[in-house]
């Protein structure tokens, strides 16, 4: 039906950018259009108020575009009969993966499984292993892990050809969360193609090594800060595989990411996809045909406030909405009371149900890439992939990823957005619902698990200042 039947002879005249910002303008009453409609990045993008619909928009959908992301639940109970009746409960109740965290990893936030291959064949008791994805962030030796998981699966009589697993190592990550490597950065390089052809030998599928952004992001990063370094961090694994002679074609699919999403949906939907363009541009690069980045998405930890804790059910709620719509393969969302401690069952049903939901009730997966052909998403994506492929470039010249952190070069520049960040918040210049503005009248109290904190791992030699993760509310002093 067009307007005509509807209002009559009355035609509707074509609008278009200017006339659109002519009648904004008048709307301000003489209030500045840049001040009031226009907001920027950490990065500096230009956030506008209306975007046109562009040319030649790309279709970026996760790497299986016809099925739902896989929702992770973490495990990170340091007993290891509850982490396991947690694993079975979360299988139980719909979860289609386990994201097990172990003590040392640097995105445990002072908990994790004790690192032994006793604890990997407890917490994984009565699993159906060929069925559920299986993320394993590890502080210790991939390769021990590696050879603990093969253990198990020869006893229980599983074909390691039907698992879905991601080993979750990154020893960029880990020497930027720590600030130590157990051995040093030569002798790491020199090992690793060794440790790489026998993950090939031990014939497990899935991701050997990973790109993990988490933790620059929970550090303070910006996002184009977190996406050069994910894009170092590959390549860096690229020159293993080369060192290890495997082919680059063969290896490239057995390197993952993994990324932090936060509240702002539209930036974090483009910094998705932004990662699945930057990782083609590499392979493209190298001179080997572009298969799909691996993407895992948790939702951020330095979002998370201890004051109205609530509030964070919200936050993680936008963030597991722009991970699932923004192409993520799977998604971990953090329970609301993270800040507070170990989280209890009622946290944790309340982080699984949130995936659940926009999966089974909202359909969230019906549609691959909505932001395909999206102004503001296509704008956001293609600024942010201009953004990290120079960060990426900064890194390379300073003699790749890890080098540039044992220079501390990586550490200044996220500690700069960092305190530009949180003078925004001590100045008013942003907000924090629930700590900087609206404060509840009354906390109510929180239930978690007591278990003890553990502090960050102290073997190895120390290299450079850690960049832990630090969450905004403590940054700003919300809690002294």
């Amino acid at each position: 039906m067009d307007a005509r039947s509807v209002f009559g002879d009355v035609e509707f005249p074509p609008s278009d950018r200017d006339r659109w910002i002519a009648l904004a303008r008048k709307a301000l009453a003489g209030a500045s259009f840049e001040e009031k409609l226009v907001s920027h990045t950490d990065d500096g993008i230009r956030v506008e108020p209306l975007y046109e619909r562009p040319a030649g928009a790309e279709f970026l959908a996760r790497q299986n575009p016809n099925a739902l992301w896989i929702m992770a639940q973490r495990i990170d109970d340091p007993d290891p009969v509850r982490a396991n009746a947690q694993a079975l409960a979360e299988i139980e109740q719909g979860a289609t993966g386990l994201a097990l965290v172990f003590d040392g990893a640097p995105n445990a936030f002072g908990y994790g499984l004790p690192g032994t291959p006793e604890v990997l064949d407890k917490v994984l008791d009565g699993v159906a292993l060929n069925r559920t994805y299986l993320r394993i962030d590890v502080h210790p030796s991939s390769r021990a892990m590696a050879d603990w998981l093969v253990a198990i699966l020869t006893k229980r009589r599983v074909d390691p050809s039907r698992l879905n697993v991601s080993f979750g190592i990154d020893p960029a990550a880990i020497f930027a969360g720590t600030g130590r490597l157990r051995m040093s950065i030569e002798a790491l390089q020199a090992s690793m193609p060794q440790s790489l052809a026998h993950f090939f030998a031990l014939g497990v599928p899935g991701v050997l090594l990973e790109a993990d952004g988490r933790v620059l992001h929970n550090a303070g990063a910006t996002e184009a800060q977190e996406l050069g370094m994910m894009l170092a961090a590959a390549v860096a694994h690229l020159r293993l595989f080369e060192e290890a002679r495997q082919a680059l074609v063969y290896a490239a699919p057995h390197i993952g990411f993994s990324l932090s999403v936060d509240q702002d949906q539209f930036l974090s939907m483009a910094k998705i996809r932004a990662l699945r363009k930057l990782w083609a541009r590499v392979q493209q690069s190298c001179s080997i045909a572009p298969s799909p980045a691996v993407i895992h998405a948790e939702t951020s930890y330095r979002m998370m406030t201890f004051k109205d804790p609530e509030t964070n059910i919200l936050r993680t709620t936008l963030a597991g909405f722009a991970a699932a719509v923004g192409g993520a393969d799977s998604l971990s969302i953090l329970p609301h009371t993270i800040a507070h401690g170990l989280p209890d069952a009622f946290a944790r049903r309340i982080a699984r149900n949130t995936q659940l939901i926009m999966a089974n009730e909202s359909n969230l997966g019906f549609v691959a890439d909505p932001g395909s052909g999206s102004g503001a998403v296509e704008a956001l994506t293609a600024e942010l992939c201009e953004a990290a492929w120079r960060e990426f470039q900064t890194i390379e010249t300073e003699g790749g990823v890890l080098n540039s952190l044992a220079r501390g070069n990586i550490q200044k520049r996220v500690m700069e957005a960092r305190d530009r960040r949180v003078a925004e918040y001590r100045e008013g210049q942003r907000a924090l619902v629930g700590t900087t503005i609206y404060p509840a009248a009354q906390e109510r109290p929180v239930a978690i698990i007591d278990a003890e904190r553990h502090p960050t791992p102290t073997d190895g030699t120390v290299f450079c200042e850690p960049l832990p993760a630090t969450r905004l509310d403590d940054l700003i002093g919300a809690n002294a």
